[in-house]
């Protein structure tokens, strides 16, 4: 049985952190919304530790958003390169066990019997 898991925006995160820290209980909030306690606990957390970057995605948030994508175009020419090798060697790995298995042609020296 697989779990499903919702995601939320950050327009919806930020009216629950705000309505919380209005005063509305955590139980009136869950009943409201259908989310868990614990969600509310972690929103609020995160928004009064970081509110300017609060519920941003990670890349945005480290800073790395340029330099993942960098990155990833690396990862993704070596992965290229190394299945293009992986092929090769597996053609000529193919090549040598056929060659191996083959039987040797007959001996066609002068003055041998077939």
């Amino acid at each position: 049985m697989s779990r499903k898991y919702r995601t939320f925006s950050k327009e919806f995160k930020l009216k629950v952190v705000h309505a919380r820290l209005q005063g509305k209980s955590v139980a009136e909030l869950v009943r409201e919304h259908d989310i868990h306690p614990n969600m509310i606990y972690k929103w609020v957390q995160e928004y009064t530790a970081h509110p300017q970057t609060a519920f941003r995605t990670s890349p945005e948030r480290d800073g790395e958003s340029q330099g993942g994508a960098h990155t990833v175009a690396e990862l993704e020419q070596m992965i290229g390169r190394l299945t293009m090798e992986n092929d090769f060697l597996k053609k000529a790995l193919a090549l040598a066990a056929n060659a191996s298995t083959t039987p040797s042609s007959p001996n066609t020296e002068p003055g041998a019997k077939v």
